[in-house]
């Protein structure tokens, strides 16, 4: 059942509650924007992402994602942009000429903060030196880059198109092209990976010195080729064994783990990805991608847009594919989904600003994840234990009573 904000009281853990509040300062607000095209498909991926034909229809591509942004201006309310994400599918298979006119065009509808940080995700086999030049030109001041690993029979047995040495060269280049600030997306738990294969990814990566690094465990999702033709990957034992020690040389040279999977230098954390996980807002653009955005008046708004990049270009079509407002039921969850894949979390103060709804809305939830171990008894923070990040579904399963 859900509940009207306007008429009934909130009831969530057992205990009736306030009626959500009007949101008293709106949160920080992102864009994302969704590229759907790759060179091929990788057979784990359950993204948005469809193989690329010889040519693209950037320039359709880019007057879609306009016209699409037009569409979403009135629920912005004159706020500036904190940060840009170009995600994938592969962007950097676009031009710099065709992202200039993108960037330009977005700039002209929404500001940009004067500090704005702009990411865009590349892949080693798109690295071309002057195209990243040109783009760091545009202002595009932070890559992500798709390493996965650098061994050969991994990458082989992940799809890539790329080998270590064009993985390791794409590092050297980006910081050639004035890239100061670049994250390295790399997999662990990968087919028939040991320990040692692992810990010689981490170091390889670690010696490029990036500023930031994606550290995750391969997992196999529904809808992709692994899932269906499912490889042979580590034992549990290895696994963990992986994490412990992946951790411990991470740490050791100055990664701090401040999300589930994300590891940075000081000062370094990705500022689009925090926004996300403390419940801010972002307008998503593009086939497949999706927004949330706050209002004045304490409604919260899920987006998602075309999934299909052939109906996401055709103008018969909405790009907007459907929407959802978030009930007072559903939001606790929706917020500590995201919030407690932080290691620090958040300020308990950043539930009601973001949510509109009573911090002790969470009481009986609360009372229950500390006794239990999984949240830090710690009134001014919500926040994980430790032994909470590692079972963190169950964490959350408390604030589904």
């Amino acid at each position: 059942m859900t509940h009207d904000s306007s008429a009934s009281p909130l009831i969530f853990g057992g205990a009736a509650q306030s009626p959500r509040a009007a949101l008293p300062v709106l949160p920080p607000l992102a864009l994302y924007i969704h590229i759907p095209w790759c060179v091929r498909k990788c057979p784990y991926c359950d993204f948005n992402s469809h193989t690329a034909s010889p040519v693209l229809p950037e320039e359709e591509y880019v007057d879609a994602l306009l016209a699409d942004l037009d569409q979403d201006l009135h629920a912005v309310y004159g706020r500036e942009l904190s940060s840009i994400f170009f995600g994938g599918g592969t962007p950097s298979l676009f031009s710099a000429e065709t992202l200039g006119r993108l960037l330009k065009g977005v700039e002209q509808r929404i500001a940009f903060a004067s500090d704005i940080e702009i990411t865009l995700e590349a892949n080693p086999g798109t690295f071309e030196q002057d195209k990243f030049v040109a783009y760091r030109a545009l202002g595009i001041n932070r890559l992500s880059i798709g390493i996965q690993s650098f061994q050969e029979e991994k990458l082989k047995a992940l799809g890539r198109i790329h080998n270590g040495d064009e993985a390791v060269r794409a590092a050297g280049m980006a910081r050639q092209a004035g890239f100061d600030n670049f994250n390295l997306d790399l997999m662990h738990g990968l087919p028939d990976q040991s320990l040692e294969d692992a810990l010689n990814d981490l170091r390889t990566a670690i010696a490029l010195k990036p500023t930031h690094l994606s550290w995750y465990q391969l997992t196999l999702e529904p809808n992709t080729v692994f899932w269906n033709q499912p490889p042979v990957l580590p034992e549990d034992d290895t696994l963990w064994d992986i994490q412990e020690a992946g951790q411990a040389l991470l740490a050791e040279h100055g990664y701090a783990q401040y999300e589930v999977s994300a590891y940075a230098q000081p000062g370094k954390p990705a500022r689009h990805n925090l926004n996300y996980w403390s419940f801010g807002d972002f307008i998503g653009i593009g086939a497949g991608a999706h927004g949330k955005l706050s209002h004045p008046d304490g409604r919260i708004v899920r987006t998602w847009k075309t999934r299909l990049p052939k109906d996401y270009l055709n103008p018969a079509k909405s790009f907007k594919a459907g929407e959802k407002a978030l009930s007072n039921d559903e939001l606790p969850f929706d917020f500590l989904m995201n919030a407690l894949r932080l290691t620090a979390g958040v300020e308990s103060r950043l539930y009601p600003e973001r949510t509109g709804l009573p911090l002790d809305s969470l009481a009986e939830g609360r009372r229950e994840a500390e006794q239990s171990g999984l949240l830090q008894v710690e009134p001014s923070r919500l926040a994980a234990t430790e032994r909470g990040q590692l079972f963190l579904n169950d964490l959350l399963q408390t604030f589904l009573s």
